[in-house]
């Protein structure tokens, strides 16, 4: 489902299929704000294509154009022959698929070599295999970050808006990928830390990523991924370092928030006793505990007699909403659902709050 912050957007579920489907004969130029996860598209693509491809990421910006290819005297036959770089691999046979990483903030020059690639499949005056995908990425205009591009050359791309993941779809993502639970538990309270500038209503939230905003550090689905490194290693940090180290990469406000959910997770139940104990062991009375021990039990349940004993500590939740979160977190992670989608007790509680969904 797309981003409620767009109309007219695609989500990056859809571009793995798209891109594949369009790009060997038109070019589509992926725009978002930043840290969405637009680069990621290329891994996304290998994983679906496999090895028939070369895969070839250029970072836009940062090339001239030696890196790309150059001019060469040929003294045989006095002429000048055009030599390209290794970076695409023209060696190998096989079709490649390019991504033109942040085109739109490329050199003046090399956006010339750039568009030639897009409409003509060259590089310079070197053909790529017949079959090659070439994509580009970029920033929204109105994200003000320096990206450009002349009308005639998008007239002959396909540029598309892809949505910002909801907090429910980088929730997803991250119990997949190993993200730390007081990171997602936080996101999961604090599902603004996700919008969008483009929301509208937005003015005030101290958390995401705004063009009029001086702040290089702010809450994007990258940056909340790139935290998980220093909450792995808060114990060595300290307090201190981890709340600065924490600000610097998702902001001050959002370092600020988060270290109540970090206090939170040493004061909880080791959830080995909650299995032990479902019956007896203390239900936390607050919704940021109870949130917390869920993801716990997302990234810790393996069979379906440790599934039965927690959603006995699930029932003695007294609110059926928050009994749900559990549920649609089940639902969405690739491990737990396949035990979740055959255990009674889940059925049965989904039967018996069916109004929920």
């Amino acid at each position: 489902m797309a981003s409620v912050n767009n109309i007219n957007t695609v989500t990056i579920n859809e571009l793995r299929t798209l891109i594949p489907a369009i790009g060997v004969e038109l070019t589509p130029i992926i725009q978002s704000e930043p840290g969405c996860g637009k680069t990621s598209l290329l891994n996304m693509i290998r994983e679906d294509l496999g090895d028939g491809y070369d895969y070839i990421y250029v970072d836009c910006p940062v090339k001239d154009m030696s890196d790309i290819g150059m001019v060469i005297p040929d003294h045989k036959t006095q002429t000048l022959e055009y030599y390209v770089a290794s970076l695409f691999k023209l060696d190998s046979p096989k079709p490649k698929v390019v991504l033109l990483d942040e085109f739109m903030k490329s050199p003046n020059m090399l956006k010339i070599i750039f568009t030639r690639m897009m409409l003509e499949r060259m590089v310079g005056d070197r053909p790529l295999p017949a079959g090659s995908i070439v994509f580009g990425t970029s920033n929204n205009a109105s994200d003000g970050v320096g990206d450009s591009m002349l009308a005639h050359a998008g007239n002959r791309v396909c540029i598309i808006k892809m949505a910002k993941p909801t907090p429910n779809e980088w929730l997803a993502w991250a119990g997949e990928n190993g993200i730390s639970r007081a990171i997602r538990a936080w996101v999961s309270m604090f599902p603004k830390a996700l919008a969008s500038y483009t929301d509208g209503n937005q003015a005030d939230n101290p958390y995401i990523f705004k063009p009029s905003s001086t702040n290089l550090s702010f809450c994007s689905p990258r940056s909340l991924a790139k935290a998980d490194v220093i909450v792995r290693n808060m114990d060595k940090l300290g307090e201190n370092a981890t709340m600065c180290a924490l600000a610097g990469t998702i902001g001050a406000s959002a370092s600020a928030d988060m270290s109540a959910f970090l206090r939170l997770e040493k004061s909880l139940v080791p959830f080995k006793d909650i299995l032990q104990d479902p019956t007896g062991v203390k239900v936390p009375e607050d919704i940021a505990s109870q949130i917390m021990v869920m993801f716990q039990a997302v990234d810790y349940i393996e069979d379906q007699d440790q599934l039965d004993d927690f959603m006995q500590f699930i029932n003695r939740i007294k609110s059926s909403e928050i009994q749900a979160i559990f549920f649609t977190m089940a639902l969405r992670n690739q491990r737990m659902v396949k035990i979740a989608s055959r255990n009674k007790s889940i059925t049965d509680w989904a039967s018996k709050n069916h109004e929920l969904f």
